[in-house]
């Protein structure tokens, strides 16, 4: 079991023809997920990498009417355009690469997902990984080891970093999700740690957070609030940033005092979790944790040759 995306989970990449989306539908085929359908308006009957091309997700589905999971790769001004038809369409998980999408335009989309019951992940997001089993985004899966711990993150940089570490130690991941680091986005810190609860093979958390917003506080009520057993760990970026001034991200950003390290460490140091310095002291940590369990934590994760 994994969340959000599985060995089973059948794929298209919402505009494959272009630069990014041809080298990313190569890297999907290449990590073994079910990548069967690509959509490009006007190109309609080519092909990228031996994936048919359709002018539209409605056409895709009906050739491939079990796909419900796409990878949007449009520049900023047509994701509206092309996220709203695809949810319409019959998407039901929605991963938006793209960065620097009008904030309107993202409210409109995550908006219009929850009427329609459909998930967002994004913009401005690396996507989402299962080691082994699949994959819908752009993060280069070996050095994603298969394992139990689950990763959410807003840096798609510190996710590689995190996850490196990890699987160097012999340690692997069940699922890692870039939840985007733009000030509106669609799933938070708080909606992918209650499908981790309810995960069985994820067996210890990491939260990479980083200044700007409520997301992280939001995941430690979030935490408090399903009584969590499983052992989360945390990172918050930007200890030193400046107020009001945008670091990075465009949701990078502190201002009033509100979304700093220290309200963050503290809320989330208040609902149990283990708040760490570095980067590398998670990977510490949670080889202690694993000293004193069962060792479960290590049992399938390949280390990096």
């Amino acid at each position: 079991m994994s969340i959000l995306i599985n060995q089973d989970t059948e794929l298209m990449i919402i505009g494959i023809t272009g630069k990014q989306g041809r080298t990313h539908c190569m890297r999907t085929l290449e990590s073994g997920a079910k990548l069967l359908a690509g959509v490009a308006p006007g190109k309609g009957g080519q092909k990228v990498e031996g994936v048919p091309v359709f002018e539209t997700v409605a056409e895709a589905k009906i050739k491939f009417p079990g796909i419900e999971s796409a990878m949007l790769l449009v520049p900023p001004k047509f994701v509206k355009d092309a996220a709203m038809r695809a949810l319409h369409e019959g998407i039901k998980l929605l991963v938006i690469i793209t960065e620097f999408v009008p904030v309107l335009d993202v409210l409109e989309i995550v908006n219009e997902a929850k009427i329609l019951g459909a998930k967002v992940v994004g913009p401005n997001t690396i996507g989402i990984i299962s080691p082994g089993k699949s994959k819908l985004g752009i993060m280069p899966d070996y050095i994603y080891g298969k394992g139990h711990i689950g990763i959410i993150s807003r840096s798609g940089t510190l996710t590689h970093e995190t996850a490196s570490n990890l699987t160097f130690k012999g340690f692997g991941l069940s699922t890692c999700v870039g939840i985007g680091g733009d000030s509106i986005i669609g799933m938070n810190h708080a909606d992918i740690l209650e499908l981790f609860a309810k995960d069985d093979e994820t067996d210890a958390i990491v939260i990479i957070g980083e200044i700007g917003g409520t997301s992280e506080e939001m995941a430690a009520a979030k935490i408090k609030e399903l009584g969590m057993k499983k052992p989360v760990y945390a990172y918050i970026a930007g200890m030193y940033a400046p107020e009001n001034k945008r670091m990075g991200h465009a949701g990078a950003i502190v201002s009033g005092g509100m979304g700093t390290v220290k309200s963050k460490v503290a809320a989330l140091e208040d609902a149990g979790v283990t708040v760490c310095p570095t980067l590398g002291k998670i990977v510490e940590c949670i080889d202690e944790y694993n000293i004193h369990t069962d060792g479960r934590l290590k049992t399938l994760a390949p280390q990096i040759d």
